[in-house]
């Protein structure tokens, strides 16, 4: 367990009387892309906030480092959460929070913005800007936090093609600067384009974590299988 980033021990999370997550037993390595699939009320997102520590699990062990320590980390949403600020007072007011000195915060938001496209509307109201331009706000506001670990769930299932190729490049981006990703998608196609690993999700368990060419070339579990077949011409 030592040398994982991330090591998931007979998880279990329960709401009310529905058990959501059912012994669910992971190991992520870091620098890695691991994208997490499975069909509709899985359990994917349930699972990603367990990871971020959102929710405390029902019995079971999230271990970071073997145990040594949760990593700087990051969470961007399928919808953005927009401040009623501007795109660079949401940046700054998030490295406030994340108690980086004043001095350093509107340089840091800036070169973030830089680099997701956004200078030009640095100062416009957030909640105006467009959902691939919110999208990118918010990757900004992560991406300025300089996390280990940035969460990504469904960040563009709400997006058009220009705009989702606009996020997928900047995830990219991000995890070759060392970052490891952990993501939810819906997306057959995004995965075979962004994913080292693929974890797969059913009714609350995982059936299969595997390298990405092998999950699509020959996946182990019935469930995946299955999924694959039914949901391919979606890609």
């Amino acid at each position: 367990m030592a040398d994982a980033l991330l090591t998931l021990d007979a998880l279990r999370y329960d709401a009310g009387d529905r058990t959501l997550i059912r012994d669910v037993s992971l190991r992520i390595e870091a620098g890695r892309r691991t994208l997490i699939l499975g069909p509709n009320g899985a359990g994917k997102s349930v699972l990603m906030r367990l990871m971020h520590g959102l929710i405390e699990p029902s019995a079971g062990r999230i271990l970071w480092n073997g145990g040594s320590g949760r990593p700087a980390q990051a969470m961007v949403f399928q919808r953005p959460i927009m401040l009623r600020r501007s795109v660079l007072e949401n940046v700054i007011y998030a490295l406030d929070l994340a108690g980086v000195p004043s001095a350093a915060r509107r340089a840091r938001a800036l070169d973030v913005l830089e680099r997701v496209g956004l200078t030009a509307l640095a100062d416009r109201p957030a909640r105006v800007l467009s959902g691939g331009e919110q999208q990118r706000a918010a990757l900004a506001r992560a991406w300025a936090l300089r996390p280990r670990v940035l969460f990504l769930d469904e960040p563009t299932a709400s997006l058009d093609p220009g705009a989702a190729a606009e996020v997928e490049r900047l995830i990219r981006v991000i995890a070759d600067e060392g970052c490891s990703i952990v993501m939810v998608t819906h997306h057959l196609g995004q995965a075979r384009r962004l994913a080292d690993d693929v974890v797969f999700v059913d009714a609350g368990r995982i059936t299969e974590h595997t390298p990405v060419a092998e999950f699509f070339a020959s996946p182990r579990s019935a469930e995946a299988g299955n999924y694959l077949r039914g949901e391919l011409s979606w890609t």
